[in-house]
């Protein structure tokens, strides 16, 4: 593949003017939206209202006059439909890990004689991390997670089983989970299924309501772009609003908040598994980061996401030097999420010398380099000047400078 095709594919991208929307940053190629998506100019402009103007001037009225006290709902009414969610599903709140330990002991409660949460080996630690908690929280009889490969998964589907509980997309090698085959199989055990789009929205299509997914959470600063730390969102299925009750009974998920009653009445819908206070900058920042992606489909950025990572293998393998990165992605497009990952033994120090010479990926204990594809501002010209990075680091060796090789705080 030469420059003057690349180019082409820049030429002929129906996304392309959206590159125009983020400040990014000179002489950089960002190939780490899939960690942290890049500033949209939107959500710098709303953080510079929101705190000059509504909290500088306006103070407290805010809450009414701007409508802080909406922007959950609001926030989460525009991220139902890029997850395949009808209205009135999804909320914007807390964190991925506080919104799993709402949804799974909520799950758990109303599953009856069952006790076991299944997960797979392998899956992001934060979500393995909860159940773990839970489970010595309420004791093995209440919560016992079962954690197996993901060949077995379907033979771990039992009549103990309380939920199931995966990531769609994983972090480490891409590789995409048939949503609604395991939801429907789980279901016909009586199992309910909880879903981590972390890795998955804003990235590829997804349809919760088709796939008939009980539970889901969500990350609101990967490919979302909503801001470092943004808060996350989380999905209940409208089958369950009424049967259910999550146990973080805070002020804000209560029917009438400013009544200050001694006693909790949960609020009715999705409204409920609200918690606390909302971070206002934090969910103001993504909620008009979400604002870019009116006017465009989830099936467009799907089909530009294939296009950049296939291109980025076309390219990587015109270079020999560069096949000692051994992809650990799935080479099957349709496995494989907006992601590509690849196994060396100097990861973490080809990482940083990519970073020092420009291109922007990540590293993963514990030999993994991760690059991430963001459709929205990522330029088929990038992928071309990355490799060109990429091929310089190793054929010149340049990873094995010794400032590469201290692992920082973060990796």
């Amino acid at each position: 593949m030469q420059l003057n095709e690349v180019k082409q594919l820049d030429k002929n991208d129906p996304l392309a003017s959206k590159r125009a929307e983020f400040a990014l940053p000179p002489n950089t190629l960002y190939l780490d939206g899939n960690s942290l998506g890049a500033l949209p100019k939107s959500s710098a402009k709303r953080i510079k209202e929101v705190v000059s103007q509504q909290w500088g001037n306006d103070l407290i009225s805010s809450w009414n006059k701007h409508h802080w006290i909406d922007l959950p709902i609001q926030t989460g009414e525009k991220i139902a439909p890029l997850i395949g969610a009808k209205s009135g599903q999804v909320i914007v709140c807390d964190s991925i890990s506080v919104n799993l330990f709402k949804l799974l002991t909520a799950a758990l409660n109303i599953q009856t004689g069952r006790n076991v949460v299944v997960s797979e080996q392998g899956n992001f630690p934060t979500d393995l991390y909860m159940v773990q908690g839970i489970e010595a929280l309420l004791g093995r009889q209440r919560c016992s997670l079962n954690m197996v490969s993901t060949v077995d998964i379907e033979s771990a589907l039992t009549d103990d089983v309380a939920v199931l509980m995966l990531t769609h997309v994983n972090f480490k090698s891409g590789r995409i989970h048939d949503m609604k085959r395991l939801t429907k199989l789980a279901h016909d055990k009586g199992i309910l299924v909880l879903w981590d789009l972390a890795h998955s929205a804003g990235a590829l299509p997804v349809s919760m309501d088709e796939c008939e997914a009980d539970f889901a959470v969500g990350c609101g600063y990967k490919y979302l772009n909503g801001g470092p730390g943004a808060p996350a969102f989380l999905y209940v299925a409208h089958r369950h609003l009424d049967s259910i009750q999550q146990p973080l009974s805070g002020w804000m998920g209560h029917a009438n908040p400013f009544q200050l009653t001694e006693t909790y009445q949960p609020a009715a819908g999705i409204k409920q598994f609200l918690t606390g206070t909302p971070s206002v900058i934090a969910m103001a920042s993504l909620d008009a980061a979400l604002d870019i992606f009116e006017n465009i489909n989830m099936q467009q950025i799907r089909e530009k996401s294939v296009g950049l990572t296939q291109c980025f293998l076309a390219l990587k393998d015109q270079y020999s030097e560069l096949k000692a990165m051994k992809l650990i992605s799935p080479e099957d497009v349709n496995i494989r999420g907006s992601q590509l990952s690849f196994s060396h033994d100097a990861a973490y120090p080809i990482c940083q010398a990519l970073i020092d010479n420009g291109v922007v990926p990540d590293f993963r204990a514990p030999n993994i380099i991760r690059f991430g594809f963001t459709p929205l501002y990522l330029a088929y010209e990038d992928i071309f000047n990355a490799i060109e990075v990429l091929n310089k680091v190793i054929t010149e060796k340049l990873y094995l400078n010794e400032k590469y090789q201290q692992r920082a705080a973060v990796t």
